[in-house]
């Protein structure tokens, strides 16, 4: 049946297309030239745009369903659609909440119509019709005790009792007998069209002007009606086939707009009814039908002298179900605060910028989440459990040992150009160290050596560098300070020298400490890589094995190696010896390298020395690199190949 936002938005276009202006005629009951308003021609005209915009939305509807685009329905996930009908169930009750006052307000469509509608309720409340007040407030209670004793007393009470049928009937034989309209004024349904309209083709020169509010309109109610039944899926546990849906709801509306009727959904509060009274097979759809029918072509003008504000009250008694949804917040926040976010935004957006624009932002900000978890995931260094080949994180579990001169760091999330940054970020957080500035400092330390070895400040053994015993270390010169002086003669033989990176120097350049020989990598979290992922992930290894830090990945899966090959990943310097399909494995390797080959310590660099030469030691190719990596560090486009 019709749904109260899509009513709305239809009667918006219908407004746009057919104004009142549209149809003045001049008048000749007054001496004067007063223009009146055609209604026989403004009327069929508006139903004309109705039932075309009914048809071209279920056309909309259909081929969406054909086309298989049912499976946006995934992305309507259930805090999302539970804070989307709830808000829908909000502007119901809005929009039955002045029938049952009877207090006039104007048409509102759009961003804030429900806040505006309120306050135009709340300025006429002192106009509310007392008759109307009481019948519907009765009606309200009377419902709400009946459905709660259905519900307790499910077990022994067989049939459900249909007290939304009993109070209409009494209510309006009550507002028949009383002659409520006539003494109260009381706002009653009045007239009351029987039969069926012969079918009509739609206006198909209307299409191009009505394209993009019949879009929204098959949109809109595809979502309520899709959010509603995965609602009462969950409740009854059966799937819900988004496809299938389009398809039912775009034949349905392109059928009945051929016979001038409106655009057909989920009608929200008669589907409560129909669940709340225990129907749960298509018979029962059947068997409202049949009972529709019957109202349209014999029943309908008893139901003439029936007050709005009963049908209203029924309405909003049945809308309890959906607001009990709010209750679900507290519960959500518990389990998973960004699920509750997505609720509450979703509801917040949909109340105040209308269903359409409200769930378009709840779906953006649920993408959002989806985005900014990819993006900043979690992540971990890892520790083996003694005696296995299980390792976990080492900040969630005690007594786990970590490698000797190992550091194991688990990614969580694909590698992607949203991602890199944080990854390069906490690869480093867990090894403790910039392997970039690591670099930057041992070649700015190895300049500052060779200037102080050419002074004589310092001796060059094969045991290492040692300073002269004549000159003391708070003498030497900073970085910023040093001179080119005199140079001074250095032994005349070829003198190679060792330089522990992890020891005191001799020199003021402070060089941060690396505790570490090997990096292990799990992929085993990592889903998938992009271009830009693969670049950076060759860049960090190049980083790291320039420091003579050797890292390896693990746990990966084969679509992760090719798309390493189709990027080129690995050359000369980076090559498959690096994969290993566990954790362990890699572990095995390491210790088994540092037990059974004579392996020279990664931590240390030559440098040699000639007695002959003058010259500077050249360390322009090293400044270069350094150089080469800061650049590639900032522009995240990787090393060129």
């Amino acid at each position: 049946g019709p749904f109260p936002i899509t009513s709305l938005m239809i009667g918006a276009t219908i407004l746009q297309l057919a104004p009142d202006e549209h149809f003045l005629i001049s008048s000749n009951m007054t001496s004067l030239n007063d223009s009146v308003v055609d209604i026989v021609a403004r009327d069929g005209q508006r139903v004309m745009i109705a039932s075309s915009v009914t048809v071209l939305a279920g056309i909309i509807q259909l081929a969406l369903g054909v086309l298989q685009v049912g499976f946006i329905v995934r992305y309507l996930s259930v805090p999302l659609v539970g804070g989307f009908t709830t808000a829908a169930a909000f502007h119901v009750f809005v929009s039955q909440l002045k029938i049952c006052l009877s207090v006039p307000t104007q048409s509102y469509i759009g961003i804030l119509s429900v806040i505006y509608t309120l306050i135009d309720i709340f300025r006429n409340i002192r106009q509310t019709n007392i008759a109307d007040f009481v019948a519907g407030l009765i009606t309200f209670v009377v419902c709400v005790i009946v459905k709660e004793i259905n519900n307790r007393y499910k077990d022994k009470i067989k049939v459900p009792i249909p007290i939304e049928v009993i109070v209409t009937i009494i209510a309006t034989g009550i507002s028949y007998g009383a002659n409520l309209e006539q003494k109260y004024n009381a706002g009653i349904i009045k007239n009351v069209p029987t039969g069926f309209l012969p079918p009509v083709a739609p206006d198909v020169s209307l299409f191009s002007q009505l394209g993009a509010s019949a879009f929204s309109i098959a949109i809109v109610g595809y979502a309520v009606a899709v959010s509603v039944a995965k609602v009462f899926g969950t409740k009854h546990d059966y799937p819900i086939d988004g496809n299938q849906e389009f398809i039912a709801l775009g034949i349905s509306n392109i059928f009945c707009g051929c016979f001038s009727s409106f655009l057909a959904g989920t009608a929200l509060s008669r589907t409560a009814v129909q669940e709340s009274t225990g129907g749960k097979t298509q018979i029962a759809g059947l068997l409202s039908a049949v009972v529709v029918m019957i109202a349209i072509l014999v029943v309908a003008q008893l139901l003439e002298p029936l007050q709005k504000a009963v049908l209203g009250a029924i309405v909003i008694a049945n809308l309890k179900g959906m607001f009990w949804q709010t209750f679900d917040v507290p519960t959500l926040w518990k389990q998973n605060k960004i699920d509750c976010m997505i609720w509450v935004v979703t509801w917040i957006a949909s109340i105040l910028l209308g269903l359409d624009l409200g769930l378009l932002a709840g779906v953006c900000f649920e993408l959002l989440t989806v985005v900014l978890r990819a993006q900043f995931p979690a992540s971990a260094a890892l520790g083996n459990v003694p005696n296995t080949d299980i390792y976990k994180n080492l900040k969630k579990y005690k007594n786990l040992v970590e490698p000797s001169g190992v550091r194991i760091f688990k990614f969580s999330s694909p590698l992607f150009f949203g991602s890199v940054d944080y990854f390069k970020e906490k690869v480093n957080a867990a090894v403790g160290f910039n392997p970039v500035r690591v670099f930057t400092k041992r070649a700015k330390a190895l300049k500052k050596i060779q200037a102080l070895i050419k002074k004589g400040q310092l001796k060059a053994t094969t045991d290492g560098i040692l300073t002269d015993g004549s000159v003391s270390n708070e003498a030497f010169e900073d970085d910023e300070e040093a001179q080119e002086e005199q140079e001074h003669d250095v032994p005349t033989k070829e003198v190679e020298i060792q330089v522990d990176w992890n020891s005191d120097l001799p020199i003021k350049v402070r060089v941060p400490k690396v505790t570490i020989h090997s990096l292990i990598l799990d992929f085993s979290a990592v889903s998938f890589m992009d271009l830009v992922g693969v670049r950076i992930l060759k860049m960090v290894i190049r980083q790291f094995d320039r420091i003579g830090v050797k890292v390896y990945l693990t746990a990966y899966d084969d679509h992760i190696v090719k798309k390493m090959e189709s990027c080129g990943f690995f050359d000369d310097n980076v090559k498959r010896d690096i994969l290993y399909l566990t954790v362990h494995d890699a572990v095995v390797y390491i210790h088994t390298q540092a037990m059974y080959k004579d392996i020279q310590d990664p931590i240390f660099e030559k440098i040699s020395l000639m007695q002959e030469s003058k010259e500077p030691i050249p360390l322009n190719e090293l400044e270069d690199d350094v150089e080469e990596l800061e650049d590639q560090n900032q522009g995240h486009l990787g090393f060129s190949y």
